[in-house]
């Protein structure tokens, strides 16, 4: 099967079928840079995987922890790219951008300002929030539907306008 069939597929059988099958191309033809940020991400789910065993998750974590894990990494990457730029490290920075790219073609299509209000919104009226004390039920709600699809600390800014 294709990468392109994989991409439709729910599951986290799919994002892992679709990362293995990235890092043996990258294997295959010799990507250097591209390998070295697969296998980053390879070892961080092995990494969380066998802490989620540990919880007694014996398949290891979910599409939805996959999604989480590269995210963290790609704030970790935008804030080393930051730090090397005020830092006069351009070349660093560059290859910290470089390795955003690799992970960012794992994660969904981010939303846009307007429909993460929207998607917030919706989340509001369907868990019936009415103030600051629902936000937490809101936002397990956000994360549980919108996990990769945006910035939580963003959209902790605007449920915390909404509810307040």
């Amino acid at each position: 099967m294709s990468t392109e069939d994989h991409a439709g597929e729910k599951g986290e059988a799919g994002l892992r079928q679709r990362l293995r099958e990235a890092l043996k191309e990258a294997m295959r033809s010799r990507q250097a840079a591209r390998l070295s940020t697969l296998r980053l991400i390879d070892a961080a789910i092995k990494d969380r995987d066998i802490a989620a065993r540990g919880e007694g998750k014996s398949e290891g974590i979910s599409d939805a922890e996959i999604l989480a894990v590269l995210g963290k990494m790609v704030k970790q990457r935008q804030e080393s790219a930051r730090a090397y730029e005020e830092g006069g490290r351009l070349e660093l920075a560059e290859k910290e951008r470089d390795e955003i790219g690799v992970i960012e073609e794992f994660l969904p299509r981010q939303l846009t300002e307007e429909e993460m209000a929207a998607a917030i919104d919706e989340i509001i009226r369907a868990e019936k929030a009415e103030s600051i004390r629902d936000m937490g039920r809101v936002m397990g709600a956000l994360k549980a539907r919108y996990a990769g699809q945006m910035d939580f600390a963003r959209a902790g800014k605007i449920v915390k306008e909404r509810l307040g």
